[in-house]
């Protein structure tokens, strides 16, 4: 039985599921493939939202155990009911994923669960329990998202040597754990279960934690989780990681060997491309699996396009949104475009770091003449209100134009509070824009107004 679509999406995550509404919005009959019963891919399933739901649920316990006594609430024999958190977690993701199997099918996406493959120009098999469809597309948009990446010398085994996934459920609190990676991924989870009781250790190879951020904020980042209790080791080479007696034993070149009840392998993510037909219609990745497209995302295949994690650019499951509607747009009219210079990043750890544009670093190896203005968290009422003042806010402007250059946030509903900086920059906008915009009083967001007027020396509060 063979079906025919003018659009296929191989992939039902946030770039596959966004790109298949779009286009059914604009009047193509759209399929979406998706191995897995639930669609929403990684970050749905098992990526941003669980484990945002469990850093919530963590920061909660930890203010409970040690931080309300401030604001005069008493607290005494505060508990951990894991099973309870996990259930939560999962009953989060659950009503998500059910949410967009409904809004595939109010769109008319037709839905197809099983191993979804390329086979030749205009083809596709979808591989299931109940045998093999064959379908055919004018279009195909490859929407496979991304893996953990593994590490030569770490045996892996999915339990006492896990990945991220394997974090989201450990059926205990860990007495101790260490992290193989000291980016996001390995920061939020490790800050799960540090909150939750566990002596957490975190491995970078790189000089310093969070490599891709600023050099200052990061700097901030590492002292604060610091005081929090994670403890680092940077410049360490991971050699190995095994099991020996029921106990996690890592080896570091150069270094004395560590030993921990669990190990969490987060050095990043790579291409989810393997074992789809590529070859089919060839097309070639990189040695990482990446998929190279041109600037309407169309690979080497005619009408065959890819977006998100699986061609070059930050694995963020929002640019893989962004992407998913910029191509269904081209295909159908021609237009849609992406600001990848004003596409945010975030931490969620506490306090979040944010961040939309250029580092100070790469603005400095650009040789781009800037100027910089800071506002501390210290200095903002609603933070002191709140009682949580640690952080500051970073601009950084063209010193001949004023435009916007990039935006750094370490401190409270950072997350939140890039968004607006996202938009100055997509408007381009300069800093003393941003710093003439009404801001609420008392909110947080005058703190980036109050770091826009530092640019010109003209700030007041600080």
């Amino acid at each position: 039985m063979s079906t025919t679509h003018d659009l296929v999406v191989l992939g039902g995550g946030p770039g596959g599921y966004v790109a298949a509404i779009r286009a059914a919005q604009l009047g193509l009959n759209v399929a979406c493939i998706d191995e897995n019963l639930q669609f929403g891919g990684t970050c749905l399933r098992v990526g941003c939202i669980p484990s945002k739901a469990l850093l919530e649920s963590s920061h909660l316990y930890h203010q409970a155990a040690h931080d309300l006594a401030e604001h005069g609430i008493e607290v005494t024999g505060a508990k951990i009911d894991l099973p309870a958190m996990l259930k939560r977690k999962d009953e989060v993701v659950n009503t998500l994923t059910g949410g967009i199997n409904m809004l595939l099918k109010r769109n008319k996406v037709t839905a197809y669960v099983g191993r979804g493959q390329l086979a030749g120009p205009g083809k596709l098999v979808v591989k299931s329990e109940d045998g093999e469809q064959e379908i055919s597309a004018k279009s195909i948009i490859i929407a496979t998202g991304s893996k953990p990446a593994m590490m030569k010398g770490v045996e892996f085994d999915g339990d006492l040597i896990g990945d991220s996934t394997t974090a989201l459920s450990y059926p205990a609190v860990p007495k101790s754990m260490i992290v193989i990676g000291g980016g996001y991924i390995g920061l939020e989870l490790g800050s799960v279960w540090s909150r939750l009781g566990a002596e957490v250790t975190v491995l970078e190879a790189m000089d310093r934690v969070l490599p891709g951020l600023d050099e200052e904020i990061g700097r901030l980042a590492h002292r604060t989780f610091e005081k929090q209790g994670l403890k680092f080791v940077t410049g360490a080479w991971v050699e190995s990681a095994t099991v020996e007696n029921g106990e996690c034993l890592v080896k570091i070149k150069g270094q004395e060997p560590l030993t921990a009840e669990r190990v969490l392998l987060c050095t990043g993510r790579v291409p989810n491309t393997d074992s789809i037909g590529l070859e089919t219609v060839g097309i070639e990745t990189d040695a990482r699996g990446t998929i190279q497209i041109d600037e309407n995302f169309t690979t080497s295949a005619a009408g065959v396009y890819a977006i998100g994690d699986c061609v070059p650019g930050a694995m963020l499951a929002h640019k893989a949104s962004e992407e998913g509607i910029a191509c269904v747009e081209k295909i159908v009219n021609g237009t849609g475009q992406i600001h990848y210079d004003a596409i945010p990043a975030i931490v969620y750890t506490h306090p979040e770091i944010a961040m939309v544009g250029k580092t100070e670093q790469q603005l400095k190896e650009e040789g781009t003449e800037y100027l910089k203005g800071m506002c501390p968290y210290g200095a903002n009422g609603r933070a002191r209100a709140i009682g949580d003042a640690e952080g500051r806010v970073k601009i950084l402007a063209d010193a001949k134009t004023d435009r916007l250059l990039g935006v750094h946030i370490i401190g409270a509903h950072a997350g939140d509070l890039i968004a607006e900086a996202a938009v100055a920059m997509t408007f381009k906008a300069s800093s003393e824009d941003l710093a003439r915009c009404s801001h609420a009083h008392p909110t947080l967001s005058e703190i980036l107004m109050e770091a826009a007027m530092a640019v010109e020396g003209r700030a007041v509060h600080t």
